[in-house]
């Protein structure tokens, strides 16, 4: 298992609905991302910057890279460039993050 961090950017006043869609996330995006290895994901927001951290844990043989050809994704894609900082094809505007502390569980 490895664990990853990324930065992306709602667009400001979004975050309700932000948070609206993703209570309401497709269950054959949940099942996709499963599938390609995802075991927890995470998004968190902060209001000054409107900038959205994500942290997800993936298998080592994951197959996100998958993830962009399946059309649920680019379904999700689409259905979220309204709200967010996006490239011209949808693909979520995002920075990859790099980690410099951990501090592991107990035990």
């Amino acid at each position: 298992m490895e664990t990853i961090a990324f930065r992306m950017v709602l667009n400001p006043g979004m975050r309700a609905e932000y948070e609206r869609r993703h209570a309401q996330t497709w269950p054959e995006l949940v099942d996709a991302l499963h599938n390609a290895g995802v075991r927890d994901y995470r998004i968190f927001f902060d209001p000054n910057t409107h900038h959205l951290f994500a942290v997800l844990t993936r298998n080592s043989d994951h197959a996100m890279d998958q993830l962009p050809q399946l059309d649920v994704m680019r379904k999700w894609w689409d259905y979220m460039a309204d709200i967010m900082q996006t490239a011209p094809d949808h693909t979520p505007l995002s920075q990859p993050l790099e980690a410099v502390f951990h501090l592991s569980p107990l035990g």
